[in-house]
């Protein structure tokens, strides 16, 4: 959890301090890369970090994650100006990635099948504090200190953390057999958690030529997303040039991860039905997010006239009934199944987000906040149990993997997200202020948002009828996010399986080094299906 929390309070501790750092060390125009940076980085490693986990063990992925993300901490303390601290962010997100994928796959380890609502609702937890405290905190270091304090204060966290790992976190091995649907070649399987080398024991494969080709690729698509139509337009040159490698590169991609002998992203993750099912349905979760968590904040500024920190805490709402849903879901899929409660989930969301738009103008700020409430209840009930769900299906060695993979396409849908989403908005308020009753006034949706902030720039017309376009323009965003929601019910509906199979562990004393995993059986595992077909899932 202290891992988790460097980086959960990453992005809102020093979201409120970027005007003191930008009036420290300039920049002004590519301030935002201190987000994107990060999440690029963060993003794109991913599926690295998930198969080194499965190779190498979590335990030193963690340890190096939260190394990485303290070393790129200290440097973003001693950064000059604007752009070593961007490429400093970027070393902090290199370690973020390691540190989400492998705190979500050791919380499987450690934790059977029944008990790990709990766990990942204390891991929430860890996310719905930062995002209560973190703007806060931010807020006090860079008023009353200063914005590199933001970055010092990670280090006795991360030390803690970093002293945890090493001292408590043990990885035991683990014997187990496959679920009943497994492919022939995952056969009834000793597994271990790697070790090092001793002996004539086989060495470790790693494809690194998969790795960096998975990086490339992502870091391309990624950038593409985040600048097209911010830093240029989208039909402009650069948009099309790195579209255009992102294709590239997906092909080389492809054809290098077919021919290794152990890929960086195995085909197992799309052949296996649950797994693809969970990812797309998840991609779109990413999609839909963006609504409330970019675009309410600046509806409850722009037209419910509150503050930074007031229209912060309408947005935290969410984070405070997702955990609680989060912890609570087990009582759920233990009667109905993984499937049902996702798509119960999914449905609840996709009432509240149709919702949104029928919210009266300009209306009062305990509307949206109750909106909220009911969205993270809904995403708390639709997340985990896809997120457990598929960490059941597979076995030790193949987790790490398969929980990169969700991962991955969450955050590649947040992006997707903005990227589309902000040209929606955008669009929309283009045709609003075509409109306009008078002339001079901003054309997209930050520059509106500039000029309502500063209450003599506009008349009391001009204001009203900007804050009518910002209205528009956030209803038609959520009318997208709604289509998110409405498209990964399809993918619960008609693309994951009716019940998913769950994959039975059991403990067994590590192999002699240097000799091979011998195979066992246990007699007592069947076809293991989810808790919808099995009272007792996740038992020895």
């Amino acid at each position: 959890m202290l891992g988790m929390a460097l980086a959960a309070l990453d992005g809102t501790i020093l979201s409120t301090a970027v005007p003191q750092i930008v009036g420290d060390l300039g920049g002004f125009s590519i301030f935002s890369w201190l987000f994107s940076g990060y999440l690029l980085a963060a993003t794109v490693t991913l599926p690295v970090y998930g198969k080194l986990s499965d190779t190498f063990g979590r335990k030193p992925v963690l340890i190096a994650g939260i190394v990485l993300f303290l070393v790129g901490s200290v440097l973003c303390a001693t950064a000059w100006n604007m752009g070593s601290l961007i490429a400093f962010r970027v070393v902090q997100g290199l370690g973020g990635g390691a540190i989400q994928g492998t705190v979500q796959t050791i919380a499987a380890d450690l934790y059977p099948l029944k008990e790990r609502p709990k766990i990942q609702a204390k891991l929430s937890t860890v996310w719905a504090t930062s995002a209560l405290a973190g703007p806060a905190l931010g807020g006090l270091l860079a008023g009353y200190a200063d914005w590199r304090w933001i970055f010092v204060i990670n280090l006795p966290v991360g030390a803690l953390a970093l002293y945890l790992t090493v001292r408590h976190l043990h990885e035991p091995g683990r014997a187990s057999t496959p679920p009943a649907d497994a492919p022939a070649e995952h056969a009834t399987r000793r597994e271990a958690v790697p070790r090092p080398r001793t002996g004539t024991g086989p060495r470790p494969r790693i494809d690194w030529a998969g790795a960096f080709a998975v990086f490339a690729t992502g870091t391309l698509l990624v950038t593409a997303l985040v600048q097209g139509g911010v830093a240029w337009p989208w039909l402009s040159a650069p948009s099309i040039a790195l579209l255009a490698g992102t294709a590239l590169l997906a092909v080389v991609t492809f054809v290098v991860e077919r021919r290794a002998a152990d890929p960086i992203i195995p085909g197992w993750v799309w052949r296996r039905r649950p797994i693809a099912a969970v990812n797309l349905a998840l991609g779109a979760l990413g999609l839909l997010m963006i609504a409330p968590t970019v675009f309410l904040p600046t509806y409850a500024q722009s037209v419910l006239g509150l503050g930074p920190i007031a229209a912060g805490f309408v947005l935290s709402a969410m984070t405070l009934t997702w955990p609680i849903s989060a912890a609570l879901c087990d009582r759920v899929y233990n009667r109905i199944g993984f499937r049902r409660t996702a798509i119960t989930g999914m449905t609840c969301a996709l009432l509240v987000l149709s919702a949104f738009p029928l919210l009266p103008y300009p209306g009062e700020a305990w509307q949206p906040a109750l909106l909220m409430l009911l969205l993270g209840a809904a995403l708390g009930l639709f997340q985990l149990p896809l997120i457990i769900a598929v960490q059941g299906t597979v076995g030790w060695s193949e987790r790490g993997t398969a929980t990169a993979s969700i991962l991955f396409y969450r955050q590649l849908g947040q992006s997707v997200g903005a990227a589309l989403f902000g040209a929606l908005a955008n669009g929309v308020l283009s045709g609003r202020l075509a409109d306009s009753p008078g002339t001079g006034l901003p054309g997209d949706l930050d520059s509106v948002s500039g000029a309502l902030d500063d209450p003599g720039a506009l008349t009391d017309r001009a204001a009203d009828f900007l804050r009518r376009a910002v209205d528009s323009a956030v209803d038609a965003v959520f009318v997208g996010s709604a289509v998110a929601a409405a498209l990964s019910l399809l993918v619960l509906l008609f693309v994951a399986p009716r019940r998913f199979p769950v994959h039975q562990e059991i403990a067994a004393p590590g192999p002699a080094p240097g000799t091979q995993p011998r195979k066992t059986t246990d007699p007592a595992s069947g076809p293991a299906t989810d808790p919808a077909n099995d009272p007792a899932p996740g038992a020895p």
